[in-house]
């Protein structure tokens, strides 16, 4: 990931060396997982608040006290804490480690009846992890309190986010009309209150449903802006695939293959060329590409040599 020395970037995690995201049993019914999940509740940490997470709020303001071109925020619910991001501080680039405040995140927003409700096991998580619904949730409450820009972690910057605001890319368009026809929430990039990331909260907290993928997250986004794309007020633009989705998840694997013969070797020099025209980041669709070889010579491996600060031993 490319970050320039004047970027910010705060990634929320949790505190726990050995919490990970609970995975609910498939096989029960919604009862029985409900009675499975408050047994838990106790063992989940990043419901909870302690003397760190109160830290929350000053740290995040002190680490903006500070100029800097563009703000970023991850959300990250794992044990690494600060050490992982060691390598970027000592080459002098300001991100940080914070643990979230949920309860003081979530206050007086539409979120908040919603957080109560599921840390007093009040409310089914269903059977999507809930890690996962928390990030999505906590990435649009981010935005809206603190404005800037959301990335998912597996995500390529190809260059500088400077001037974007009050944005979505679209992850495909109708090739006829032009018109998106799927978003997603890999990239949001809002101003502090905007409208838009309120309407968002307010949907995943009155349509909550923990059984279906992304009924929370893409599903969200898509359905909402379609509701109020024609109502004034609003002020956000959707970008053209191009700017972060190169291609869909089906077809990424091709990137990361080198070029069989002079055909191919074009086709990568033609991509490479309209990238560095139209693309400000790819998303890399992690589940796809986690387990994929970086070819020598392919779009990925190219991008990845010239854009990645810390990849060693690529090939």
């Amino acid at each position: 990931m490319t970050l320039i020395p004047t970027q910010e970037k705060v990634v929320k995690e949790e505190d726990s060396e050995t919490q990970g995201p609970l995975i609910p049993p498939d096989t029960v019914s919604k009862e029985e997982r409900l009675v499975w999940f408050r047994r838990k509740l106790p063992e989940l940490d990043i419901l909870k608040s302690n003397k760190l997470t109160h830290q929350f709020h000053s740290r995040v303001l002190e680490f903006f006290n500070f100029d800097y071109e563009a703000q970023f925020f991850m959300t990250w619910i794992a044990p690494t804490r600060y050490r992982i991001l060691k390598p970027l501080v000592d080459r002098g680039f300001k991100v940080n480690a914070v643990t979230p405040n949920l309860a003081f995140l979530f206050k007086n927003t539409p979120a908040e009846a919603w957080f109560e409700e599921m840390k007093t096991g009040n409310k089914d998580p269903g059977e999507i992890p809930i890690a996962q619904n928390l990030s999505n949730l906590m990435r649009l409450v981010a935005l809206y309190k603190f404005g800037g820009v959301y990335l998912d972690t597996y995500f390529i910057v190809l260059k500088p986010f400077n001037g974007l605001k009050n944005l979505i890319g679209a992850q495909s368009i109708n090739m006829k009309s032009k018109n998106w026809t799927k978003l997603n929430n890999v990239v949001l990039i809002f101003d502090v209150n905007h409208p838009l990331l309120l309407k968002f909260i307010e949907e995943f907290a009155s349509t909550f449903d923990g059984y279906k993928w992304g009924q929370n997250g893409p599903y969200l986004v898509s359905r909402e802006v379609e509701r109020i794309r024609e109502k004034p007020g609003y002020n956000f633009i959707v970008l053209p695939p191009m700017a972060f989705y190169l291609v869909d998840w089906i077809r990424i694997n091709r990137l990361s293959q080198k070029p069989a013969n002079e055909c191919d070797s074009i086709w990568v020099q033609a991509k490479l060329l309209r990238l560095s025209r139209e693309t400000y980041g790819i998303h890399l669709w992690n589940k796809q590409t986690r387990n994929l070889r970086i070819e020598e010579g392919s779009v990925m491996g190219r991008l990845i040599l010239e854009h990645c600060i810390l990849c060693q031993h690529i090939y």
